[in-house]
């Protein structure tokens, strides 16, 4: 199937456009951006253009940032176009809920993807949290944003999340491999005194099982970058590291290790090509709104301004 990307930036660069040239599914067709372009492929600076010109190419993948997203997302369904979404899938629930309305009443496939639940181990933590007494879970998500987001403003923008642009990427694990539905009891943001969106946060959860589930959100961290979830069980401890793609169980290694990204933008184009084939849906919310109750319930501190 024929394919156009927009927004060709660094995560488009980096792990779209690699995974789209090793599919079997796909055929990166077009691209739409006001800067970046893709060698040997057509390239376009704004969506309208490419979807006059290119009546052929079924399905649109937006890696744009979140703000801006809605109105390429709802173009490209009006013109009857399939449309996969990077994370978060929009700036706000309401426009993603609009989104999915609008596919359904056209018989089209949206997909909100989250890169992370395609982490190598989280399938097998899934499966091993299945039957196990959760007693407690934490979550340390700590990065440098000035590593993976250099210059990148609009990331403390409003709706440009701050530190849950990787956090919700942590929260879209823990809604996956939790058996049990969980919502937000408190939380603590904290906002550089010059920007919009927090840098760090901190939040607890209820369980219905009263285990104590917490996450620690922060971009500020140097040297080693941490992405790591410790479940404490009744039957054991299970610790997935490297955001996902290395686990232990009781501090011994299980399963095959993998570092960075790899295999996770793959498996969600295998994804997005099965939803299309078979005229499905996928815009499950629950990581984005965890982080929405964050901002409605969180206590707001103010801490030292951020510069790049």
């Amino acid at each position: 199937m024929q394919i156009a990307l927009a927004g060709i930036g660094k995560i488009a660069i980096d792990q779209h456009v690699p995974a789209l040239s090793a599919s079997e599914d796909w055929e990166l067709a077009a691209t739409v951006s006001r800067s970046g372009t893709v060698d040997g492929v057509d390239a376009f600076d704004s969506l309208d253009a490419m979807l006059e010109a290119c009546p052929e190419i079924r399905v649109v993948s937006l890696c744009l940032p979140p703000v801006p997203r809605f109105e390429y997302a709802a173009k490209a369904l009006a013109a009857g176009r399939h449309v996969m979404l990077e994370k978060p899938p929009g700036a706000t629930l309401s426009e993603c809920a609009e989104l999915e309305r609008m596919a359904r009443a056209r018989g089209l496939s949206i997909y909100a993807t989250w890169h992370s639940r395609e982490a190598q181990q989280v399938a097998a933590a899934k499966a091993w949290l299945a039957d196990k007494t959760l007693k407690s879970l934490h979550i340390t998500w700590r990065e440098d944003v000035r590593r993976w987001h250099p210059g990148q403003d609009w990331i403390f923008e409003p709706g440009g999340l701050g530190v849950f642009d990787p956090g919700i990427n942590a929260l879209s694990i823990l809604t996956e491999i939790l058996p049990d539905a969980i919502h937000l009891r408190e939380a603590v943001l904290s906002f550089p005194d010059n920007r919009q969106a927090p840098i760090a946060a901190t939040l607890g959860f209820r369980h219905p099982g009263n285990a104590a589930v917490s996450c620690d959100f922060d971009f500020r961290q140097e040297g080693e970058q941490t992405w790591e979830i410790e479940a404490i069980c009744a039957e054991g401890t299970l610790r997935l590291t490297h955001g996902g793609a290395q686990m232990f169980v009781d501090g011994a290694p299980a399963g095959e290790a993998l570092t960075g990204l790899a295999g996770e933008y793959p498996r969600l184009y295998a994804k997005m090509a099965q939803l299309v084939r078979n005229g499905r849906i996928d815009m499950d919310l629950s990581p984005m709104r965890h982080v929405a109750d964050a901002f409605l319930l969180g206590r707001r501190e103010t801490v030292a301004p951020f510069h790049f």
